[in-house]
């Protein structure tokens, strides 16, 4: 599972991230606001799988599909879905944005990934774009959250050495341009109609399909 954080193990099987604790009630906020009240989610690159259980809880009318391309990440999203016990909440998928072979069909109404565009080389960006044009229904929302460059705005000194650290772990992760994000999206018929400063220096960026 890739991941910058600290993760700790649970009796329960499931892993814990110190940062989910930090960014699910902002991220939540601005999904109550976006997402459509019922239909289908998939969230990208779902990691431990403690915000799937999240925002499955308090969007009891959407189904929300978790998928990871990690075997660890999807046994670690099972065993909170265990405990959870959800009915919306379905079984984890094994997606790569790099293997369009494991790519659904959809559609979904929604596409959520948080926290992957950075820890992930640029082609899982132009997979996600190009998954998203394939599964979402017209109208539908894609939804990103992370650290991000912007021309206009200066580089955060916490994000600047968040980029080394990710440089120096892998040379093809790191903060991605939103402006490359956003032509990336536009290829694929996403349009950018939502940017929302988030705390810790990061930001959603909601795109909608024409």
């Amino acid at each position: 599972m890739q991941t910058m954080d600290p993760i700790e193990a649970t009796p329960a099987g499931g892993l814990r991230s110190p940062a989910v604790a930090r960014n699910t009630g902002p991220i939540l906020e601005v999904l109550r606001a976006h997402l459509p009240a019922r239909g289908e989610v998939l969230e990208i690159a779902a990691g431990s799988g403690e915000h799937a259980v999240a925002f499955a809880g308090a969007l009891p009318g959407l189904a929300w599909t978790p998928t990871d391309p990690s075997a660890e990440a999807r046994a670690s999203i099972a065993a909170w879905a265990r405990a959870a016990r959800l009915p919306n909440l379905r079984e984890p998928l094994a997606l790569d944005m790099i293997d369009p072979a494991t790519w659904p069909q959809g559609p979904v109404q929604a596409v959520v990934c948080i926290n992957m565009i950075h820890i992930s080389p640029w082609a899982a960006t132009e997979g996600l774009m190009a998954l998203t044009g394939r599964v979402l229904a017209p109208g539908g929302l894609l939804v990103l959250y992370g650290p991000y460059r912007e021309a206009e705005v200066p580089l955060a000194p916490s994000n600047a050495a968040f980029d080394e650290s990710l440089k120096s772990r892998d040379p093809t992760w790191g903060l991605r341009d939103r402006d490359a994000v956003v032509t990336a999206a536009r290829a694929e018929g996403l349009v950018l109609t939502l940017r929302t400063a988030m705390p810790a220096n990061n930001l959603m960026l909601l795109f909608r399909r024409s």
